[in-house]
């Protein structure tokens, strides 16, 4: 899907069926490397591992969600279109 949708921004759980979420992170980072990946997850350590291999832009923990989760968001977002050039 990344292939097809080439999103700005990807939230990946560590723990899901079928490719853990550092291995879909790898295959996003080969796809589209400018896609900015953001771990959302109940296992801190394995979240932080993760991001530093794949040059994730962070984590959010489950339990911090209702108070971090649109905040990292929007700090991705927000990221992307201060850097972009300027439209001709």
């Amino acid at each position: 899907m990344v292939h097809e949708l080439r999103p700005d921004v990807v939230l990946l759980d560590i723990e899901m069926p079928v490719m853990n979420g550092i291995q879909a992170a790898y295959e996003i980072r080969r796809i589209s490397p400018a896609t900015k990946i953001l771990f959302f997850t109940i296992h801190k350590d394995e979240a932080v591992t993760g991001a530093r291999i794949m040059g994730a832009e962070g984590y959010v923990t489950k339990s911090a969600a209702g108070t971090e989760l649109i905040p990292a968001l929007r700090r991705l977002v927000q990221a992307k279109y201060r850097k972009a050039p300027p439209a001709a």
